[in-house]
């Protein structure tokens, strides 16, 4: 069974976001039956920006935007899922056989009807867990997908030609004593196969520092370094391998006692044995499910000075995770077959470590790219990690969503920093979408983005009130302006007789106001005029 996965986006998800995720991870894991194989697939690709230029009604600046970031690069994360059912003797084997062995590729046991239709059963229970988490959901695959069509390319043959293009071609593979080689493209291997390369410590996330401050904290997901943050074309694939939880703890007892008969003989025998009585003593008294696991990233490039960076990253970046960093040349080919999907039947036993369901789980990639909103309705913004142009809707999507409760702004920073730099840009793309705009300039920042759309509108639009010394104009006659424009622009959606009403209640207001300042008395306006001020207010408080 092939799943789709849409993970929440980076930097946005909190601490106990995370903890959700991977108690949701941990309980759909449990509902698969024995012999059944997790495997999570990260692709990360690098692309180039295609702009939008093929609409018409675009202006010059957003022409001008959509050029400025052509080609720029950035790196494309796509997620996959891929549970299959094997059996004992199948999840055991080693390197040394696999699927080209066999007289039959499909084994004898999962032709089992039954046993096809709890596997199929187990996984919609799945997919159902982790889609009501709220944070992860799975889209599942047609046989289309996964295999291709006459037209476009599945995801089989995209992974042999390691590329998501839905035009991409098989490539010649070539396997050698050294390297593995996928048409031009020469591969690496890094793994985590063994428990002494893995950290002490594991987490659900961790403390992100170049974003993080005394006050606030930024958290990523703890394999966060071998995912978005390495730069270079790679997969993260995360293995889960479920055998039959009690014959792998009873084995561990038969290895314990074995220990304990061969410790006068050496010491690190009495220290195995220790390890194995407090792995035991942790399944048995948390009640934790005994499984197998691995990790590894397959990273490639086409230029060899190229790829000797790759390999200097990858290893920081496992080394950021506390981890050692192991290069396998050995095991490439035979890890790379495996990957395939629907191939993790060929997994070779030898590459898997034993530990339980939540610390495996803790090494999955949990956030994915910045992505564009569907609302029609938003500003153009670039991605924070990589520079690539977004579409956000900052007002509407997240009043629907509930993510706010009103659609004020404050736009905070030091002088210089690109407040009205900023404010122009949503200003202007705001008015571009049919938005009402009202601006009170102090500093004439907006003066030529009103000019522009003045000269563009032929004086409709884009109309700026400004003073000088011989006309100056007087604080109150703008507050006097601004709310008779502002009363009319936020009732016009009522229904006319309200409109006309509160309208009509905003010139009172006005003529009041004028009235006021301007007589002689200063504070005795006349009765009828101060209860239409008083019926205003209350409407106010009505709408």
């Amino acid at each position: 069974m092939a799943f789709e996965v849409e993970l929440p986006e980076l930097y946005t998800v909190t601490s106990a976001e995370y903890e959700a995720i991977h108690s949701a991870w941990c309980k759909a894991i449990k509902v698969l039956p024995d012999y059944s194989i997790v495997h999570k697939q990260d692709w990360f690709v690098r692309e180039q920006y295609r702009p939008e230029l093929q609409k018409d009604d675009m202006s010059f600046l957003s022409r001008s935007f959509e050029r400025h970031f052509n080609e720029r690069p950035y790196l494309n994360h796509s997620c996959f899922l891929f549970l299959t059912k094997t059996t004992k003797e199948r999840s055991r084997q080693q390197s040394n056989f696999n699927t080209l062995c066999r007289g039959h590729i499909i084994p004898k046991e999962i032709r089992d009807k039954d046993a096809a239709a709890k596997f199929i059963e187990a996984t919609e229970q799945f997919e159902r867990i982790m889609n009501d988490s709220g944070f992860v959901r799975l889209r599942r695959l047609t046989s289309d997908e996964i295999t291709g069509t006459a037209t476009s390319a599945g995801l089989v043959e995209k992974y042999f030609s390691l590329s998501l293009e839905d035009t991409a071609c098989l490539q010649d593979i070539s396997l050698s004593a050294g390297e593995m080689r996928i048409g031009d493209n020469i591969l690496c291997l890094h793994t985590l196969s063994d428990a002494e390369d893995l950290p002490g410590y594991v987490a659900t996330d961790t403390r992100y520092e170049k974003l993080s401050t005394d006050r606030s904290d930024c958290r990523l997901s703890f394999a966060s370094p071998v995912g978005l943050l390495l730069p270079c074309n790679h997969i993260y694939n995360q293995y889960l391998l479920i055998d039959n939880s009690e014959e792998n703890l009873q084995r561990f007892e038969k290895s314990a006692r074995n220990m304990q008969s061969l410790s006068r003989y050496s010491r690190s025998n009495q220290i195995n044995k220790e390890w194995i009585d407090e792995y035991l003593n942790e399944a048995h008294s948390l009640g934790l499910t005994s499984v197998r696991a691995h990790f590894n990233v397959m990273a490639w490039s086409d230029d060899r000075e190229e790829l000797k960076h790759i390999k200097n990253d990858t290893g920081s970046q496992l080394a950021a995770m506390e981890c050692t960093p192991r290069h396998n040349t050995v095991d490439c080919p035979t890890l790379f077959w495996a990957a395939i999907p629907g191939g993790e039947g060929d997994f070779p036993a030898e590459e898997s470590y034993y530990t339980f369901i939540e610390q495996a789980v803790c090494l999955f990639t949990e956030e994915t790219n910045y992505r564009s909103s569907l609302s029609p309705f938003g500003i153009k913004m670039v991605d924070r990690l990589t520079g690539k142009p977004l579409h956000l809707d900052i007002s509407d999507l997240p009043m629907r969503k509930g993510v706010i409760t009103n659609r004020n702004r404050v736009i905070i920073g030091p002088s210089g920093s690109g407040k009205s730099f900023f404010t122009n840009h949503m200003v202007r793309q705001y008015y571009e979408q049919g938005t009402h705009v009202v601006l009170i300039d102090t500093g004439n920042s907006y003066q030529g983005l009103c000019e522009m759309i003045r000269r563009k509108t032929a004086g409709e639009d884009g109309i700026y009130f400004t003073y000088t010394d011989e006309s100056p104009i007087a604080e109150r006659r703008i507050r006097q302006s601004i709310t008779l424009i502002v009363i009319t622009l936020t009732k016009w959606g009522l229904p006319k007789p309200k409109r006309r009403k509160a309208i009509e209640f905003a010139l009172e207001y006005s003529a009041w106001q004028r009235s006021f300042h301007s007589s002689p008395s200063r504070g005795k306006p006349c009765t009828w005029r101060r209860e239409a001020v008083d019926n205003f207010n209350i409407n106010q408080r009505k709408t």
